[in-house]
């Protein structure tokens, strides 16, 4: 039997309370490690309405257990695996869920001044800041462990119409309770409330570092690029993962019309019959929308910052021949084994002369489209032949990036990889590039990354395999001892699990069905039992010795960023690499070359402009409609 986790107690002087946490399951004697889950950073006053910092709290506050999570809003067709989500059972409430769990060394205080992780989860409106894939105690342990302890904060903001509804008529309202909308504040207001109390958690308000995968590192491109941030920057440094960038950010009458019409079947007119929606009816319906550009979050001329417009005369200067065939890169089919030592760390040189953008890690996963191969895998060549000519509306733009990805009519089995190789550009890699490059514009420091290591269990560095190795949560396939039972996705939430080294900190794990999983209490974990008789996944793919060197490049590495190093050597366009088969180390700029397909993107993309390539990453990423395969 598992026993109940010790309690612990901080006094917070500033909020004249006291937390009563957990000694977190991982802790042991030589790097104890507390944890204070649920603590409400902010309330709700109405649905549609901002939400206002927690300043005062009881004499005691229960922090020992997770609080209630944001409602899942119903997934829309382009998100087509929602297994590859997070999941979790813990009670909802579109009111009681912005709360946050602060995990940390134990024996600190404001005297410590700890560097903070703040966690921004993805999976779109969907999944949550308490799910245990996001856990911090393998993190926390391993700064520890390297002598560079950090405190890492997950979050919960409110997902879907909750959060992100926006029409003129909600922002007259928000406006006559003298607010200025929703959208990604609840964010900032989670970002608000550590920067002003966590130093009696040990941690330094002015040293705290965004991070996030998915929707939520987009959410931090749009956090550095906010007026908020360029007012009063309350974050030092951010790590942006695979992130899914929207370039067509609505307006306000845009995401009106874009919520109007996916509500019409509920049949509320205005803001009071809305409010008067079942939370979980509101949650049934897809929301369309995540951030909102009303004219008051984003700084003036952002866009054009990031995304740069296309010159005219570019158009008629894209390829028309099929040779750029030849520059496609299949990231399915790495090869690549060049190696180089790692760098020492080295302090970060700031530049105040540029203001609103603190330095960055960017970089994302080879196969970060599989997140969309489901939907893709329904198309046929002649159909996507088609949809790309109809979206171009221009013989020439969509025949360059026909040949561009080798895609014709008559293409048959090699089809699903090269739709995935285009929507892969579109999506996430080329947006992921832009951003890189406007970063690089403002002479801040920015570090980029690719992450090719494979998935322990699937064999392919998919979206999100990056995070079982940061936060080393999920039980692995790393024996040879097989198992009837598998999982059909390794990027589900889990339990800390290797026992390979981990700077002189191990730890064992406890192998769980996916019903077990969904359903388990998380204070019932057994992260030291070996063995268990449900047994593992079948048919590993990574070893030991792969896994834990990734695991440990990450981990220090985004330590070492946190603290305010040098991650890596980024002179002359280096970046680092991570994976495949364990390999890890800074590369030159001619090996990205080789891992991406950057000359596509600035000889095809680029003249086409964000606005369409994104069009045609999303037309494709959806799938076919009825009838038009």
């Amino acid at each position: 039997m598992i026993p109940e986790p010790s309690p612990v107690f901080l006094h917070h002087t500033l909020l004249h309370t006291t937390f009563k946490g957990i000694e977190h399951p991982i802790s042991s004697s030589d790097v104890p490690i507390h944890q204070f889950r649920g603590i409400k950073y902010a309330s709700v006053p109405a649905r549609f309405r901002q939400s206002k910092l927690c300043k005062s709290y009881p004499s005691l506050v229960d922090a020992s257990k997770y609080g209630r999570v944001p409602h899942p809003t119903a997934a829309p067709t382009s998100c087509a695996n929602n297994s590859d989500l997070p999941r979790h059972a813990l009670p909802q409430d579109e009111f009681e869920c912005l709360n946050l769990n602060i995990t940390c060394p134990a024996h600190h205080n404001s005297e410590s001044r700890l560097p903070v992780m703040l966690w921004i989860h993805g999976g779109g409106n969907r999944g949550c800041g308490s799910s245990w894939m996001y856990d911090g105690g393998a993190l926390v342990r391993k700064s520890v462990c390297i002598g560079k302890p950090i405190i890492m904060v997950t979050i919960n903001f409110r997902l879907g119409y909750f959060g992100f509804a926006a029409s003129p008529s909600i922002a007259e309202d928000n406006r006559a309770a003298g607010e200025e909308g929703v959208g990604l504040r609840d964010q900032r207001t989670a970002l608000e409330w550590v920067h002003e109390y966590i130093s009696d958690f040990g941690g330094d308000p002015a040293n705290i570092t965004l991070f996030g995968s998915s929707t939520g590192a987009a959410d931090i491109i749009h956090h550095l690029y906010s007026n908020a941030n360029n007012g009063n920057p309350i974050f030092a440094r951010a790590v942006v993962q695979s992130a899914i960038v929207n370039y067509n950010v609505p307006g306000v009458h845009t995401a009106g019309w874009q919520m109007s019409r996916a509500l019409s079947p509920l049949r509320a007119s205005n803001v009071e019959q809305l409010r008067a929606i079942r939370a979980e009816t509101l949650a049934e319906i897809p929301c369309p929308l995540r951030a909102i550009d009303d004219g008051v979050f984003f700084q003036s001329g952002w866009r054009d910052v990031l995304f740069p417009s296309t010159e005219s005369d570019e158009v008629g200067k894209l390829p028309q021949d099929r040779t750029l065939s030849a520059l496609r890169w299949g990231a399915r089919r790495l090869k690549s084994k060049s190696r180089s030592p790692l760098p020492h760390a080295r302090v970060l040189q700031h530049h105040n002369n540029v203001t609103g953008l603190q330095p960055l890690i960017i970089g994302d996963c080879a196969c970060d489209s599989d997140l969309w191969a489901n939907s893709t895998s329904l198309w046929v060549a002649s159909g996507v032949v088609r949809r790309l000519r109809a979206i171009c509306q221009s013989l020439n733009k969509a025949t360059a990036l026909l040949n561009a990805y080798d895609i014709s009519p008559h293409l048959n089995d090699e089809l699903p990889e090269r739709v995935l190789e285009l929507v892969e550009d579109a999506r996430v890699c080329w947006p992921t590039e832009l951003v890189y490059q406007a970063a690089q514009k403002t002479g801040r420091p920015v570090w980029r990354y690719v992450f090719d290591q494979e998935g322990p269990a699937r064999g392919v560095p998919h979206h999100t395999a990056d995070l079982i190795y940061l936060f080393d949560n999920v039980p692995l396939p790393l024996s040879p001892a097989s198992s009837p039972l598998s999982f059909a996705n390794d990027d589900l939430p889990s339990l800390p699990s290797s026992d390979v080294s981990s700077g002189g900190c191990g730890m064992g794990s406890s192998i769980m069905t996916l019903d077990d999983i969904e359903t388990m209490d998380v204070d019932r974990f057994d992260y030291y039992s070996r063995g268990s008789p449900l047994g593992g996944w079948t048919r590993p793919v990574v070893d030991e010795w792969s896994y834990g060197r990734v695991r440990d490049a990450i981990q220090s590495r985004w330590i070492a960023f946190a603290w305010g190093e040098r991650p890596w050597d980024n002179s002359r366009g280096k970046v680092f690499v991570f994976g495949p088969e364990g390999e890890t180390g800074e590369r030159s700029a001619g090996i990205f070359e080789g891992r991406r397909r950057r000359k596509i993107w600035e000889a095809v993309l680029r003249p086409l402009g964000m606005d369409l390539v994104q069009k045609v990453g999303m037309e494709l990423s959806n799938g076919p409609t009825h009838g038009t395969r």
